[in-house]
């Protein structure tokens, strides 16, 4: 570490501002017009989403999945039915997801229930990702302990030789989520952290916006 100290790291953000009368009434269509935005400037995995549960002791724990698809509904990610997150999701289905684009000063933050998603949508997106992680998702007892990786590089390979010259089958254990939201926020950093945050909330089907102070 520098002798600089972290207390004075910092950037004033001067991209852009956000206003009521410039946004949708529907959040969903300003999220599609932020994500592309975010695709056509090269954000780095714009769709990395950070999903936050809490299991049946209020304990909360984060990581960063990947979203699949979206739209008035649902966000969609897919993860190992064993995994810490689904563990979570069991008990307790409110969870929410953060995205965040910092070359654009924007962050989107969503609140809703999680679900399972049918096993045919599953083996239809399973189908569709490359071998090699098809293979992977077989090897991976995903959040139990790995003493060693030769272990996981060993199961890859029994997988990768039982599966030969086949299709690689979608696991029972392995599957995706639908998150619908009942919350979406949208944050657009300000001049003198004035910061633009805009909080959708779904009430009786209908969404209503309110600003938030910063």
């Amino acid at each position: 570490m520098t002798d600089r100290k972290i207390y004075d790291l910092r950037q004033n953000y001067d991209l852009s501002n956000l206003d009521e009368s410039d946004v949708a009434a529907d959040p969903i269509v300003l999220f599609e017009e932020w994500f592309s935005l975010a695709v056509k400037n090269g954000v780095p995995e714009p769709n990395a989403m950070v999903l936050a549960t809490s299991d049946d002791s209020g304990k909360v724990s984060q990581r960063t999945v990947l979203l699949k698809d979206f739209s008035e509904g649902f966000f969609e990610f897919y993860t190992n039915y064993n995994s810490k997150k689904a563990q979570d999701i069991s008990v307790q289905p409110q969870v929410s997801l953060l995205f965040l684009w910092l070359t654009l000063q924007r962050q989107v933050r969503i609140e809703g229930n999680a679900e399972k998603v049918s096993r045919q949508k599953s083996e239809t997106y399973f189908m569709s990702r490359p071998r090699q992680s098809c293979l992977a998702a077989w090897a991976s007892q995903q959040s139990t302990v790995l003493n060693h990786k030769k272990l996981l590089t060993d199961q890859y390979n029994y997988y990768k030789e039982k599966f030969k010259d086949q299709l690689v089958p979608c696991p029972d254990f392995w599957g995706g989520y639908v998150v619908k939201p009942q919350k979406i926020e949208f944050w657009q950093g300000g001049n003198d952290r004035l910061h633009d945050r805009l909080l959708f909330t779904k009430e009786n089907n209908q969404w209503h916006l309110k600003r938030l102070y910063p």
